[in-house]
């Protein structure tokens, strides 16, 4: 039995012995075979034989995967790049003044109201530097709004202004103003013209005036044509001092006003030299001979003259119209005083290009005049052109030839 039992010991001794070093030679045996698989085994010519494995894509946007990287098991679908859409606020103030210049009158006044942003660039003074308002019936504080944004040119004829209400004490920049026929309170009309210091272009037709809208009339150095056709209330003396002051004017309509003698002798005595064309057509017994010398002396470069409705012009007055060398158009309608046969002696005008006589000659007399006057055009405007915004034979919106970008669409 002993002998058995201490067998029995050696065997499971022999057995631990044999089996511990035989497990470290299972976990060195990695090593080893590594070691003989670098040195022994084609390992490029696996890889280049062998078909392409797949990439393991690793996904780390976003801040919270920065420190943990995912790694996918397949391949993910292409995402479509995330495009930000502009934002109206980030664009600069020139970009947006850009964008609003193409927006037509309605328009910008809708755009006005999105924000405080958009209404200061909606009314920015170079989006309204030419405005038509015509076919607007009424006018109130529209008017002034428009004329405080800085426009230059402004045509609104036929309307009915209120009070414009201006804002400030401000000198408007307006240069081009019709507002022909406009119905319109003296004082309103008065508060407008004083805030006026650049005009070139100016048409009152139609309206009642004042001594003291002439005398801020006066003030606009700078005007090169003056529509008065019509207009009534003011004195002979404003008159004069306004023409001394406003050398620069190159037509003039003063045609049909309500003036007397003194009216017409301040305009023949003061008138500038620089007058080109001049229309004082309607004053009948007002306008003599001696006020006709006195105009063709002081305006020696007059191209178009309308003498037009005054009875007391007569043949005498060829020889005194003949010194004006340049003078083309010449209108005579309805001087009676001028008899039908003296006409030919327009001949001598070399320079004349059309000639208004109408109510001096019959119809069927005014075949034989033209052939006996082949160089001039007779009877063919019977209505003046001078100094006015837009002639009757135009349809277009043109103001003395200028077009308004903002034009108001009823």
């Amino acid at each position: 039995m002993s002998g058995e039992r201490a067998f029995q010991e050696l065997s499971e001794n022999l057995e631990g012995s044999l089996c511990r070093p035989q497990r470290s030679k299972l976990k060195k045996r990695p090593s080893c075979s590594g070691g003989l698989d670098t040195e022994n085994t084609p390992n490029e010519l696996i890889q280049q034989w062998s078909p392409p494995h797949k990439k393991i894509l690793t996904s780390a946007k976003g801040k919270e995967n920065e420190e943990n990287v995912f790694v996918l098991a397949r391949r993910p679908r292409k995402r479509r790049e995330s495009t930000v859409g502009l934002c109206w606020d980030s664009l600069p103030d020139e970009l947006l003044l850009g964008i609003l210049s193409r927006l037509s009158l309605q328009d910008l006044l809708q755009t006005s109201r999105v924000c405080k942003r958009w209404h200061r660039l909606a009314f920015d003074e170079s989006l309204w530097q030419s405005v038509d308002l015509v076919g607007k019936a009424q006018l109130d504080a529209e008017l002034g709004q428009v004329l405080s944004a800085g426009a230059l040119r402004l045509r609104c004829p036929h309307t009915c202004i209120g009070q414009p209400s201006f804002k400030s004490a401000q000198k408007l920049r307006i240069q081009h103003l019709d507002l022909s026929n406009c119905t319109v309170e003296t004082s309103f009309l008065e508060d407008i013209i004083s805030r006026c210091k650049h005009l070139q272009n100016l048409s009152l037709e139609g309206l009642v005036l004042c001594d003291s809208i002439i005398h801020s009339l006066a003030q606009n150095t700078e005007i090169v044509r003056l529509n008065l056709c019509g207009c009534s209330g003011f004195s002979s003396e404003s008159l004069a001092e306004m023409l001394k002051s406003c050398t620069r004017i190159e037509e003039m309509n003063v045609s049909w006003c309500d003036f007397n003698n003194l009216h017409v002798q301040a305009i023949a005595n003061n008138i500038p030299s620089s007058i080109t064309q001049l229309n004082i057509s309607g004053y009948r017994q007002n306008l003599t001979m001696e006020d006709v010398k006195a105009i063709v002396k002081r305006c020696p470069n007059l191209t178009n003259l309308d003498l037009s409705d005054s009875v007391l012009v007569t043949t005498d007055s060829f020889p005194v119209l003949q010194e004006l060398s340049s003078l083309k158009h010449l209108g005579l309608s309805r001087c009676y005083q001028i008899h039908p046969a003296s006409l030919i002696d327009f001949e001598k005008f070399l320079n004349l290009q059309t000639l208004e006589v109408f109510g001096l000659i019959q119809d069927s007399y005014l075949p034989i005049l033209c052939k006996g006057l082949p160089h001039i055009q007779i009877n063919t405007q019977p209505f003046s052109t001078v100094a006015r915004p837009t002639s009757a034979s135009r349809k277009d919106r043109t103001l003395w030839g200028m077009h308004c970008r903002l034009v108001y669409k009823h």
